[in-house]
């Protein structure tokens, strides 16, 4: 089971720069300057720790009526139990508590079947986004 927390503090919050860095920029090959962008102090960010280490990440912000689900990731070697299903229920947590009436994601396009899996629906068709293929995918909460 991971432990979910939303960053409190700069070690928290670097945490899941950590996670991220690793998923984004170093296995997906995604510019450092496109990973961490203006909109980090707008958001709330969600850590997911295992024995203590820093193994899941996500940010959220409140875009128009949207809880907007951005940056989830699962550390390469932890896929597959179930850690980014949890920490997404987490965030979406977070969004009914502030009335918001829908989550939305930009997911990509071989994650998009994970998504569907719960309770996402597709919207947009295929767009490029960091070089990598994305369709826009939406939930009511």
């Amino acid at each position: 089971m991971m432990n979910v927390k939303i960053a409190e503090n700069d070690r928290q919050q670097q945490d899941a720069f950590q996670v991220r860095n690793t998923v984004f920029v170093e296995e997906q090959k995604v510019p450092p300057e496109l990973e961490i962008d203006e909109l980090e102090n707008e958001s709330i960010h969600f850590v997911g720790y295992q024995d203590n280490k820093p193994i899941a990440a996500g940010r959220l912000r409140f875009v128009d009526e949207y809880g907007k689900l951005e940056r989830v990731c699962v550390l390469e070697e932890f896929r597959g139990h179930q850690f980014g299903k949890q920490i997404i229920t987490e965030m979406e947590q977070v969004i009914k508590k502030k009335d918001y009436p829908k989550s939305k994601l930009n997911a990509q396009t071989h994650a998009e079947g994970f998504y569907e899996s719960i309770g996402y629906h597709t919207i947009s068709d295929q767009f490029i986004d960091a070089g990598i293929s994305h369709v826009t995918m939406i939930k009511k909460i």
